[in-house]
Order: C-alpha cells, then structure tokens, then sequence
C-alpha cells in the first residue's frame, strides 16, 4: 500500500507539473523553482509534513520535497542555534541532496557527448 500512495501523490506532483509546461508559456526551470517555492510555503504552514507522512517517498522525492525539506531543517537548527540556524539549517538539511546532483552532473558530464549547435 505505501507503494501504491507514493504513486498517486508523486504522479499527482508530476501532472500538475506536466500540465503547467502543456498549457502555460513557463519555462521548465521557472516551473521547478515554483515547485520548490511552493514546498518551502506548504511546508512552513505545516501543511506539507502531513502529505509527507501518508505519502512517503511519492511527496520527498519531487522538488516540492526538497523545499519542504529546507524548511524543516531550518526550523531544526533555529530552536538549536537560533538565528545563526537560518543559514545554517537548510544547508545542512539540503547538502544530501545537492551533492547527489552535483557529482551525478559531473558524472553525466564526464560520459557525456554534447552536440555543438
């Protein structure tokens, strides 16, 4: 059964997203970055943890995961270093993840062939 509501919930992110590029003039990054804005307010709201919860990896794994998981560290960090936790929380709750696409970046760069236009 988790299997099957982290199908629904991530197929439900990546139909909002997908119908977003059909229907509006957004760009794709424009759409990713409104993603993850929209994670770091739902997540914020305290709207978000519930979702994560029930879901699982169907509501972590999209971008609206990493913005929601930007504001729980920086909450985490806040109530343990106080302000200084502002810049310092969603570093270290996002640097798992920002590494894992950097070095699959440098990896796919490295194998890659790029064509010239």
């Amino acid at each position: 059964m988790i299997f099957l509501k982290a199908f629904i919930v991530g197929g439900l992110i990546c139909v909002v997203g997908q119908i977003l590029i059909d229907t509006t003039k957004l760009t794709p990054a424009r759409i990713l970055v409104a993603f993850v804005v929209l994670g770091v307010v739902l997540g914020a709201l305290g709207i978000y943890q519930p979702l994560v919860e029930w879901a699982g990896a169907g509501a972590t794994v999209p971008l609206t995961g990493f913005g929601n998981t930007l504001v729980q560290g920086t909450k985490q960090a806040i109530s343990e270093k106080g302000w200084l936790g502002i810049i310092t929380g969603p570093l270290t709750a996002g640097s798992a993840g920002i590494t894992a696409a950097i070095v699959s970046a440098l990896a796919v760069a490295l194998v890659a062939k790029p064509k010239s236009k």
